[in-house]
């Protein structure tokens, strides 16, 4: 930009609250992002826009710095990625060729499937879990809950939800019925006897379903 200092702060101060209305709206799409941190980082784009700007280009101001101001702040999110770009990359292929499956099939496949296919996903989930930090000020993501145990230790929980996590997924990868079974027993508590009575099957039925899908899940889950 070719005019003087008091014009350059005259087109900041003008175009700062565009920097807040971008700010918001992305801080809308993505919650735990921290809205001042969006702010200053679309400050540096806002700056960046006015000195580079060439309107022999014919590309309005406004347009031209909305575009460096979201820049910037999208640059500052990844830099607090703790998670790399390759093991995004990977979830992003897997969730595509998950949903393409769907389609096909019919049902959504579980995460399993996929990773008997490509063994990298299973890491790359891993990693994702394991990398991903919790803020303490934004609540939890929806269906994870922390006890109030002060004297827990971190590692061991986020393992322990790991494996609730390869779980989940091995038992949607059974037959129906086993996994029923396996879902009264084992979550509604209920006693084989009493999962018999419920399906109208003989108690020594649903022993031997039980013993089967117990077995199926042994060859599907890692050792403990």
């Amino acid at each position: 930009m070719s005019e003087g200092g008091d014009g350059r702060e005259d087109a900041i101060r003008e175009l700062f609250p565009l920097v807040r209305s971008v700010a918001r709206r992305l801080a809308r799409l993505l919650p735990a992002a921290d809205t001042d941190d969006l702010i200053g980082d679309g400050s540096i784009g806002l700056i960046r826009a006015v000195d580079t700007f060439d309107p022999a280009r014919g590309t309005k101001l406004e347009a031209y710095a909305k575009r460096l101001i979201l820049g910037q702040m999208l640059n500052g999110l990844r830099g607090l990625d703790h998670v790399s770009e390759r093991v995004r990359r990977t979830l992003r292929e897997a969730e595509r060729r998950r949903f393409a499956l769907a389609q096909e099939l019919g049902t959504l496949p579980p995460f399993i499937d996929l990773e008997r296919e490509q063994p990298a996903l299973r890491a790359a989930r891993r990693k994702a879990f394991v990398q991903t930090p919790l803020s303490l000020d934004a609540p939890l993501p929806a269906g994870n809950h922390a006890p109030a145990d002060v004297g827990a230790d971190p590692l061991l929980h986020v393992q322990r939800r790991a494996a609730e996590s390869e779980i989940r997924d091995a038992l949607a990868a059974l037959p129906p019925r086993q996994r029923h079974i396996l879902e009264l027993h084992y979550y509604g508590e209920l006693s084989l006897h009493a999962i018999g009575a419920r399906l109208r099957v003989s108690p020594q039925r649903i022993s031997q379903i039980h013993i089967e899908a117990l077995q199926r899940l042994r060859g599907v889950l890692p050792p403990a």
